[in-house]
């Protein structure tokens, strides 16, 4: 029998994000974030059981993952209706799309395969074996702690080596990176139409290509990124003058060629500005002009800066109208998709549960992406003192930000408050407060 319990309103939240599930096993998706909460060591979803106390049936929750790996979206769907309604988010929305990989062993997981390793860590392994998730988060900036991304979906991508076994059994279709990141764009932005929102998403200079631009394009969708040095960058036609008829279409692009390298290298035109980047102000030179660029499909606006050793670096968006303020801020809140790819893995062990099945590995990414954003919305609103309590590290630094982890921790504290509240009665403690007491002393351990 599994125990254990959520907060009331946090588990209303998750009450509502299962009711897009099936009626008779909806009720398994709470057990799995509470197993996922408070699992200890490595986490497998052997652990994520022990710590809810689950005995028998436990062959029930594996089916259930493999049923929940098919409702992402709607569950993500749900997710997002909830942030919006419990976050205080302007008209026009900032997502992140990036990629990352989990580690996985054995030869039989299915989609792993042979990846770039971005953090190789002091052994300088170029690759790894396992999953490579493509992830969509939204960034929302708080009032005390900056920019917090809130992942929702995560789609999983083969390698056209590796899609045989996939294609044969689940007739699954190869899909670059960038058509998975345009698909989980389009997504959103349907979405947030639909809520009357606009939507504008930031990407790493490897997404900033054509076949996701030009999707972007078609959805109404604003794209931020860095732009590569070399970049065939043209000038802004000049519209035809009034009462001149020529023959053809109009030109879409200047004739002209702009070389970034040589504005860059040019010594007028330079600005300098406080911007405030990463949580704190910041004096950037910059210079920005228009160009067009044929991957965009028109006209971009382009801010070149330069660092203070002398190297700089260049940047986009596909709204013309768009000011650097705008641009370089979105290009800044972009780190914190890193931070959540650091935190589910060192935090929650998304990589760690032991699945082979493919649906079944999706659906535990996903639960380590949703209670992510779940706990940061839950301790959106506390303050500091509530989340964490250093007075036992004097070397630390009492003022610093609270970090998942820290939200995690008083979340779990929050849990068995709420259970200690429900079974505690005047008198002798019965049964249900002994076993209690004894789930608590082997969590605490």
């Amino acid at each position: 029998m599994a125990t254990g319990q959520f907060p009331r309103e946090l588990s209303k939240w998750i009450t509502s994000l299962a009711t897009v599930l099936d009626a008779r096993i909806e009720w398994r998706l709470e057990h799995m974030f509470l197993g996922l909460l408070f699992a200890r060591g490595r986490r497998t979803i052997t652990s994520w059981l022990r710590a809810i106390g689950v005995r028998r049936h436990y062959e029930d929750y594996y089916y259930f993952l493999g049923s929940l790996g098919h409702k992402c979206e709607s569950v993500a769907a749900a997710l997002l209706r909830l942030i919006l309604e419990h976050l205080p988010l302007p008209e026009r929305i900032l997502a992140a799309i990036d990629d990352s990989p989990t580690k996985r062993y054995g030869p039989k997981v299915e989609g792993a395969g042979i990846h770039h390793n971005p953090t190789p860590g002091p052994a300088g392994a170029k690759f790894l074996y396992g999953h490579n998730w493509v992830t969509l988060a939204i960034l929302v900036r708080h009032p005390c702690w900056g920019t917090i991304a809130l992942p929702l979906l995560a789609r999983l991508y083969v390698r056209a080596k590796n899609l045989l076994p996939l294609r044969a059994r689940y007739n699954w279709e190869f899909r670059t990176k960038l058509q998975l990141a345009a698909e989980q764009a389009e997504w959103l932005a349907k979405w947030l139409k639909y809520l009357g929102k606009t939507l504008w998403v930031v990407v790493d200079g490897a997404y900033a290509k054509r076949p996701l631009l030009q999707r972007m394009a078609a959805a109404s969708v604003t794209v931020v990124g860095r732009l590569r040095k070399d970049a065939a960058l043209y000038s802004v036609p000049v519209p035809p003058q009034r009462g001149v008829r020529r023959r053809g279409r109009p030109r879409k692009y200047g004739p002209e060629r702009i070389s970034l390298a040589k504005r860059a290298g040019h010594t007028r035109g330079w600005q300098t500005e406080i911007f405030r980047l990463y949580g704190r102000e910041e004096t950037k030179r910059y210079k920005t002009f228009l160009a067009t660029y044929p991957p965009a499909g028109g006209l971009i606006r382009v801010v070149l800066v330069k660092e203070e050793d002398g190297t700089w670096v260049a940047y986009f968006c596909t709204d013309s109208n768009a000011s650097v303020a705008e641009i370089l801020e979105a290009v800044a809140d972009r780190s914190a998709i890193e931070q959540v790819f650091h935190d589910i893995k060192e935090v929650h062990g998304a990589g760690q549960p032991q699945l082979r099945h493919v649906w079944a590995n999706i659906a535990a990414l996903h639960l380590a992406l949703w209670l992510y954003t779940l706990v940061e919305t839950w301790a959106w609103h506390k303050s500091h003192a509530e989340l964490c309590d250093r007075s036992d590290s004097p070397w630390d630094d009492a003022k610093r930000r609270p970090s998942h982890a820290d939200r995690c921790k008083a979340l779990r504290r929050a849990c068995l408050e709420t259970e200690f509240s429900r079974h505690a009665i005047a008198g002798r403690w019965p049964r249900k407060i002994r076993e209690f007491v004894g789930r608590l002393a082997a969590r605490a351990a």
